[in-house]
């Protein structure tokens, strides 16, 4: 028994020490990578601004760490890009989250200098599931917001994809992913034209 026992406390201070050394591993492992990380977001989150607003010359930050309210007592800070063409604002972009199906997922959006449509949107990160959820960046979902007043949506199971106004065909298979875009959508904008407007960066 007394064997048993001492054999017992042996391989559990193994188990442990073996546990401990594996986690400072990972902890050093994902300190070392994180600034690359964030490093390349940063460099993909200006590329797809680019593409989203193809004729700006530059995107400069007018409102950095923006406080927006995601309910339930959760709020995150974004950065709010003024898009720049020959000295007139173009349009405004900011990063916008929410919980999707399998993860967070994280948007660029666009608006239009006035804040009154909505240029479209890009995927910055998503983990949704592959043939279903990722659709989200297909042109069959992505296309239905281009040009679509930015404020309140609504999300519809059956409709007309191609007519642009406030509602949203739902991706069939995909409906969670759908809807979390949607939200992120409802959250973000009427915060963020808020802000700008209270800055008096649009009126």
């Amino acid at each position: 028994m007394i064997k048993l026992l001492k054999e017992f406390i042996e391989k559990s201070w193994l188990l442990i020490v073996s546990s401990f050394v594996f986690g400072l591993l990972l902890a050093l492992t994902n300190s070392a990578w994180s600034g690359k990380i964030e490093e390349n977001k940063t460099k993909k989150l200006s590329g797809l601004m680019g593409m989203l607003i193809t004729d700006a010359n530059k995107f400069e930050v007018v409102m950095p760490k923006v406080r927006v309210d995601l309910g339930r007592g959760k709020f995150v800070e974004t950065d709010i890009y003024r898009a720049v063409q020959n000295s007139q604002t173009a349009g405004f972009c900011f990063k916008a989250e929410g919980n999707g199906f399998a993860d967070k997922i994280e948007l660029v959006i666009a608006v239009d200098a006035n804040f009154e449509k909505i240029i479209g949107f890009k995927v910055l990160a998503s983990a949704e599931t592959p043939g279903f959820g990722d659709k989200i960046a297909h042109s069959f979902y992505n296309d239905q917001y281009k040009g679509a007043p930015a404020g309140k949506l609504t999300l519809v199971s059956k409709g007309d994809d191609k007519v642009i106004d406030s509602e949203i065909v739902a991706i069939s298979g995909a409906t969670v992913s759908s809807t979390a875009v949607v939200n992120i959508f409802n959250n973000y904008l009427e915060q963020i034209k808020n802000q700008l407007t209270q800055k008096g960066l649009i009126e």
